[in-house]
């Protein structure tokens, strides 16, 4: 006789950050109940317009919308009480009713939200149906939509231990990590080479990975501009530059003498490439989102990053300087220029030696097993289990409530 499906709810999204993780994590469950002869069924709570919406269908999950709303965050209270966010904070009562019915017609084990404004009224609804709710948080620092979840979840599953002192309950949290995609850990420099056909590159020179996310940085894309001869005389360049701003930097790249432009690839995109791009890099030069912390410290890249400033609640920021203060990459932040972008890559492919102490720093911070610890706690709430101690490592010990 077969055991029951095991019934879970997933909320969160609006971009990728808050998304992978939580497909990663479902797709790890589906992996372990499939060994245990069970099968999962799951329910994506999300909006119309977030990249959930999207991802959900195109994975076979069933998926449907709440209302929310979009807190437009300053720091003057006066902007903050403005009629864009008095009549979104107006739509969550209606969210919350939305979604406390498709809770109680799915009936779930448990309740995991990522982030995102969505998962705040699917959060709240959880705790008016008893069902455990487990939070994922992605950066240092608690998302507003987690922190107001925060005192109705049975887990706060957290990607790093410094989250733990800023915790006013840490009873509750375990550091688990930020899954990241399996595929990305399997990559191989030689098929990389292969499939973009960089047959000029010379492999006895490092080679970076710039990338600013799959629509580009303007900013980005700019200083790698200003300082392409240069950085072409010292290393091999895959430049990931958004679909936007290729024709641009194409005419750019015209004009470089035909060896260096041999050591220079533009893309667009890199889409399933990318874990044989990153395999390939020796330094990568990027923005400092959750998603890509976790990769690289997983795969124990050295990385000097661009912070996006406009990032929520400047959470950029705060992950690349934490990585920056333990020698981990090097962090650039404010108005950026070209001068400092070659005083940060210049060290890393001048000197093997520091490369490698970069990497084994990042690889340190790096779980690539998060999935499996996350869904380690799901489980353990499903079953009414104390939480792991958020101290050390997830599995290690335990505390009782």
């Amino acid at each position: 006789m077969h055991s029951a499906p095991f019934r879970l709810v997933v909320t969160g999204g609006g971009t990728g950050g808050h998304t992978y993780p939580a497909l990663t994590a479902v797709r790890t469950l589906q992996a372990r109940l499939a060994g245990e002869g069970r099968a999962l069924d799951v329910l994506w709570i999300g909006t119309t317009d977030g990249l959930e919406a999207r991802v959900a269908p195109a994975e076979g999950i069933a998926f449907t919308t709440v209302a929310t709303g979009k807190i437009r965050r300053s720091k003057n209270p006066i902007k903050m009480a403005s009629p864009a966010n008095v009549k979104d904070m107006a739509r969550v009562p209606l969210g919350v009713l939305q979604a406390r019915r498709a809770i109680d017609r799915f009936q779930p084990d448990v309740v995991l939200a990522t982030g995102g404004y969505v998962a705040v009224p699917a959060g709240l609804a959880a705790r008016m149906c008893h069902r455990p709710l487990v939070l994922h948080e992605q950066t240092v620092r608690l998302g507003l939509a987690n922190r107001k979840l925060a005192s109705a979840a049975a887990r706060i599953c957290v990607s790093s231990e410094s989250t733990l002192p800023l915790l006013s309950d840490s009873a509750r949290a375990v550091v688990t990590g930020n899954p990241v995609r399996p595929e990305v850990l399997s990559g191989q420099a030689d098929r990389a080479v292969q499939a973009l056909g960089l047959w000029g590159f010379d492999r006895s020179l490092p080679t970076v990975y710039v990338t600013g996310g799959a629509q580009g940085s303007q900013q980005i894309n700019e200083l790698v501009g200003e300082v392409l001869p240069w950085l072409l005389q010292r290393a091999n360049v895959i430049h990931q530059c958004g679909p936007a701003n290729e024709a641009a930097l194409r005419a750019r790249a015209a004009g470089l003498p035909a060896e260096l432009a041999a050591r220079y690839h533009l893309a667009g995109f890199v889409s399933g490439e990318l874990p044989d791009v990153l395999a390939l890099a020796d330094v990568v030069v990027s923005r400092s989102g959750a998603g890509t912390l976790a990769e690289l410290t997983a795969l124990g890249k050295p990385a000097v990053f661009v912070p996006l400033a406009s990032s929520a609640g400047n959470e950029q920021v705060h992950n690349a300087r934490h990585l920056e203060q333990a020698g981990a990459a090097v962090a650039l932040t404010g108005e950026v220029t070209a001068a400092q972008l070659r005083t940060a890559v210049g060290p890393l492919l001048a000197d093997v030696r520091l490369r490698w102490g970069m990497a084994e720093r990042a690889r340190a911070y790096g779980r690539p097993d998060a999935a499996d610890r996350l869904v380690d706690e799901i489980l353990s709430a499903a079953a009414g289990r104390p939480v792991t101690a958020g101290t050390g490592r997830c599995g290690e010990s335990s505390v009782p409530r």
